[in-house]
């Protein structure tokens, strides 16, 4: 019999499983069998959730929160679709444990953003953090890979162990992991911190590179002054030197980075957005006309479409490299 689970086959199988997904997904909660049926769940049904979406009591509870999630799924398919039959020109074209991985990622940030928005439960919020996490440690892990002597087998345990153990770690202590983690928050800072590094690599770079992630609190609205007097809460700055500790090696290519900074003002963007559409930490948008429950047009679900457009934008930004 045939093997069909290789990796010429990544975009057929990841196109059915999706399907499927969505087909389960959507039968699961028609007949309402993944939604909290707590008093306190179905208390907030008909008010504004904190994405500001009105929660509904049909299929989903926020049915344009969890349909813009569909943009995630088309995105890594697209990216799937990209790299078959194409000729591998670099180590992020052409399907490789690497590219197979990325392109998946891409597409699981949707089914786990879907889980949260569609049933409102604590588990829901479990799978949407996992998969973003799933998602944003690649770059940065990619990058060190690239300036290092680890081969793709090594990238690929990091990148398993790194999830397995946050899965296991949110699941039982929820966000911060209990200890005051935010690893997307933090991957972030790391992946800005590796490029920098990857474009101007010297040995006296690799140690100055640390401070970059300074930069990055600084753009997200977090000054170096609040940090060092509450170390106790962002001890985690110490992370900012990984990516110089692991990069060991000067990079053999050059990238273009038009994509990346394509991809910086995409996600910008939708971060922006983001904050405008979350009623925590903004609640005046739910009187003061910014938030409309019932419009289509959700300043959440826009940044579900924004941050899957970034991904591509991305995608092409590590396609650029060439070797020099």
């Amino acid at each position: 019999m045939k093997n069909i689970f290789v990796k010429e086959n990544a975009f057929s199988i990841t196109l059915i499983v999706s399907i499927l997904f969505l087909i389960i997904f959507t039968v699961l909660n028609y007949f309402q069998l993944l939604q909290s049926v707590t008093n306190d769940n179905l208390a907030i049904i008909g008010q504004a959730s904190r994405w500001c979406e009105r929660v509904s009591d049909g299929i989903f509870r926020e049915p344009v929160n969890t349909l813009t999630n569909l943009g995630f799924m088309i995105a890594g398919l697209y990216i799937l679709y990209k790299l078959t039959n194409e000729t591998s020109f670099n180590e992020f074209s052409g399907l490789n444990n690497i590219t197979i991985l990325y392109g998946v990622a891409v597409v699981y940030l949707g089914p786990g953003s879907m889980m949260m928005h569609a049933t409102n439960t604590e588990w829901g919020g479990w799978a949407d953090n996992l998969s973003m996490v799933m998602y944003i440690i690649i770059p940065w892990l990619y990058n060190c890979y690239k300036m290092s002597n680890a081969n793709q087998y090594t990238f690929i345990k990091a990148y398993l162990a790194i999830v397995i153990i946050y899965a296991i770690l949110r699941w039982k202590f929820g966000y911060g992991m209990g200890i005051g983690l935010d690893l997307f928050a933090v991957s972030i800072g790391l992946w800005v911190i590796s490029e920098f590094l990857y474009k101007f690599w010297s040995p006296s770079i690799r140690f100055l590179s640390g401070f970059v992630g300074f930069l990055v609190l600084m753009l997200f609205g977090t000054m170096p002054n609040e940090v060092f007097l509450n170390l106790s809460d962002y001890w985690w700055i110490i992370f900012f030197w990984l990516p110089g500790l692991l990069a060991s090696n000067k990079p053999t290519g050059m990238r273009s980075y038009r994509w990346y900074f394509a991809g910086m003002v995409a996600y910008m963007a939708a971060f922006y957005i983001w904050l405008q559409g979350n009623a925590t930490l903004n609640p005046d948008i739910l009187t003061n006309g910014v938030c409309d429950p019932d419009s289509l047009i959700q300043a959440h679900g826009i940044w579900h479409i924004l941050t899957a457009i970034s991904t591509i934008f991305f995608f092409y930004h590590y396609r650029s490299e060439k070797l020099v």
